[in-house]
C-alpha cells in the first residue's frame, strides 16, 4: 500500500503549521482522504501536488527527435481525439499519430519533458472562466501555443430515466450514493472537485469517490452496467451509451505545443485537419460537442498570423 502521512507529518513536509494543512486541503486541493475519520495524506500524490506547482522548472532537452514522421499527442482523453488519430492516420499514410492518456496534468508534464508534440489539456482555473493559462506557465515556466480542438459539455452521468432523481451535484450527497470518479491531475476531476466544494460536500464520504477511471468512456459503463450511480464525464458519452446526462458547464479543451516545434510537419497537418470537412463530419453525431473555436489560436495571437 502506498505511504499515508498524517496531519503532522505533511506539515513538516511542507514546513507549515497544521492549521494551514487544512486550508491548503480546502483552498489549493492538497490530496487527502478521510476514510479513516482521520484526515491521511497519500505521500505520492503529495509529491505530485508540490511537483505541479513548482514553477521555473529547468529546461530539459527535447527527449523527440526531428519529426520522423510519428506524432505524438499525449493528455486529456477525448472521444472527438480519438476519432481524429484515426482520421488522420487513414490521410497521411506516411505519418502516425499515437495518443498518450495521462491526464490534463500528465499532459502538460510530458510536454515539459519533451516527450510529446501535443498536450491536450481542460484544466480550469480558480476563476472559472480560462483554461489551461496558468497551470501551462507554471509547469512549463512559459506559455507554448494554445489552439482550440473543441468545446464541450461536462456534466454528470446518471442513469436512463435518473431513477435517483439527481438534479445537480449537491445530489451526490443523498444517502446511499455510489459514484464513479476520474483520476486525480485530470480536467474532469478538478471542475468536480471545485462543484463538491462549492456545494459543500466532502468527496471521501461519497461512495466510490476514490474509484478512479482513466477515461471518460469508463465512468460511463460504470453507470450503465449499475456499478455506479452517477459519474463525471462529458455528454458525448452518454449520447453513445443512451444514458442521461445532468449538465455542468461547456469548457475549452485545447491543444497546447511548444514553440519551437510549433511548424513541424505533423503538428501542422494535424492542425491543418481540424479546419477539413472530413474531421467535421466525426463530430456531426456527437452530442456536446461546440466546434466554434475550432482550430483557432488561443495564444498567443502572432502565430496565428504566421
Amino acid at each position: 500500500m502506498k505511504t499515508l502521512l498524517s496531519t503532522k507529518e505533511v506539515a513538516q513536509l511542507l514546513d507549515v503549521n497544521e492549521k494551514m494543512v487544512y486550508t491548503l486541503i480546502a483552498e489549493k486541493g492538497l490530496p487527502a482522504t478521510k476514510v479513516t475519520g482521520k484526515w491521511l495524506f497519500p505521500r505520492h500524490l503529495v509529491e505530485q501536488w508540490i511537483e505541479s506547482r513548482t514553477i521555473n522548472h529547468p529546461l530539459t532537452p527535447s527527449a523527440l527527435p526531428k519529426y520522423p514522421g510519428l506524432l505524438v499527442i499525449a493528455g486529456s482523453n477525448d472521444i472527438l481525439l480519438d476519432r481524429s488519430l484515426t482520421l488522420f492516420n487513414r490521410m497521411f499514410p506516411e505519418h502516425v499519430a499515437v495518443f498518450g492518456n495521462f491526464g490534463s496534468t500528465g499532459g502538460l508534464r510530458v510536454l515539459r519533458r519533451g516527450l510529446c508534440h501535443i498536450a491536450a489539456s481542460h484544466l480550469l482555473q480558480d476563476d472559472r472562466d480560462e483554461y489551461n493559462f496558468r497551470f501551462a506557465l507554471e509547469e512549463l515556466g512559459e506559455l507554448p501555443a494554445v489552439v482550440n480542438f473543441c468545446q464541450r459539455e461536462q456534466g454528470l452521468i446518471v442513469a436512463a430515466g435518473n431513477p435517483r432523481g439527481i438534479g445537480a451535484v449537491a445530489d451526490l450527497g443523498q444517502p446511499g450514493m455510489r459514484i464513479a470518479n476520474r483520476a486525480v491531475g485530470t480536467g474532469t476531476r478538478l471542475l468536480l472537485d471545485k462543484e463538491l466544494q462549492k456545494a459543500g460536500l466532502e468527496g471521501e464520504r461519497i461512495q466510490g469517490y476514490q474509484n478512479e477511471f482513466s477515461r471518460h468512456l469508463d465512468i460511463g459503463l460504470e453507470v450503465l452496467s449499475g456499478q455506479a450511480d452517477a459519474g463525471p464525464a462529458i455528454r458525448p458519452v452518454a449520447h453513445m451509451l443512451g444514458l442521461d446526462f445532468i449538465p455542468l458547464r461547456w469548457e475549452r479543451f485545447d491543444l497546447l505545443i511548444s514553440r519551437s516545434r510549433f511548424f513541424e510537419p505533423g503538428i501542422q497537418l494535424f492542425l491543418g485537419l481540424l479546419h477539413e470537412k472530413a474531421f467535421r463530419e466525426l463530430a456531426n453525431d456527437q452530442a456536446g460537442y461546440d466546434l466554434t473555436l475550432c482550430g483557432k489560436m488561443v495564444f498567443p495571437q502572432e502565430l496565428a498570423s504566421s
